[in-house]
């Protein structure tokens, strides 16, 4: 079976002023059920892992996320063996040991600046997402350790920053956990985060598949919901995946269904062990051919 190919969807928005929204080449299609991505162990290190997957499935990603901890640089040599790939990276900035507050005052303006200048000089559409599952309490960053109003003012002024820089080729994806995830127990609503549209593009959604009995309209849909209240932004599984034992095949399935179901942008499989030894990497034939099934009933961005 030949390789499908599945790209992704960037813009930006305004700097200095009313923000606005970038447009132009860096503004790619929103069409539902047309992006794939995974995140396999060793990124951005190598690429080599996202190329196993590719392998195993028949299917090349069109996105491609790797987590970047606070003073690292953006990994423009990644993001260009993913271009070389017909994918886009998604970079998952983790504000790890430093204060919310102090990004918001602009205590971190140079970092920022250097790393939006190499975004910017990248030439080419990347995703940004800052501390992401805010409304859960496992990061300094979320529920309970920095309020939504701090979390929210530090996501405007890197947006802010980055526009006002010239780094027009950034997708903004606020990227939020599912609520009431039963691993942590009442997880909230992610409204009170909510940075206002002007200053997203894309929403992601972050949740996976832990029991047989799950199923993506009650894992997925409430969430969904709340989402759609506060905005008509597209809306991407950002992180996702199934452990073996809730019977992979069938949740890769339903992950694919759920998606063209709700009119979602797709999906990013988490093909990796968590840090609590959840392994989510497809386990099985059975699993990859699910995978290589739905791929198959996908179509392309702007079809």
């Amino acid at each position: 079976m030949a390789a499908v190919t599945l790209a992704v969807v960037l813009a930006g928005s305004g700097g200095h002023g009313p923000p606005r929204p970038a447009g132009g080449r860096f503004a790619l299609p929103a069409t539902p059920a047309s992006y794939l991505g995974w995140y396999p162990a060793g990124v951005p290190r190598s690429y080599a892992g996202v190329s196993a997957v590719s392998a195993a499935t028949g299917v090349k990603p069109g996105l491609v996320p790797y987590y970047s901890g606070w003073f690292e640089p953006f990994q423009a040599s990644f993001a260009a063996a993913a271009a070389r790939d017909g994918a886009v990276p998604i970079v998952q900035m983790n504000p790890d040991g430093v204060r919310i507050a102090a990004i918001a005052s602009g205590r971190y303006d140079g970092y920022l600046r250097s790393y939006a200048g190499a975004v910017r000089d990248y030439h080419r559409p990347v995703v940004v997402s800052f501390g992401h599952e805010m409304n859960g309490d496992w990061y300094s960053w979320g529920y309970k350790r920095t309020s939504p109003a701090t979390f929210i003012a530090a996501w405007r002024h890197i947006v802010s920053l980055f526009r006002a820089l010239g780094a027009q080729n950034v997708t903004w994806l606020w990227t939020v956990n599912v609520m009431d995830d039963s691993r942590h127990g009442k997880i909230p609503s992610p409204a009170r985060w909510w940075p206002g549209r002007q200053y997203v593009t894309w929403v992601g959604i972050d949740g996976y598949y832990l029991k047989p009995s799950w199923q993506f309209a009650p894992l997925f849909g409430p969430t969904i919901g709340v989402v759609r209240a506060l905005t008509d932004a597209p809306i991407l599984i950002a992180e996702t995946g199934a452990v073996p034992a809730s019977g992979q095949p069938a949740k890769i399935s339903d992950l694919f269904a759920g998606i063209r179901s709700y009119g979602l942008l797709g999906f990013v499989w988490f093909n990796s062990t968590n840090n609590v030894g959840q392994a989510f990497g497809l386990s099985s034939p059975a699993a990859i051919a699910a995978f290589r099934t739905g791929a198959s009933t996908y179509g392309r961005p702007g079809s």
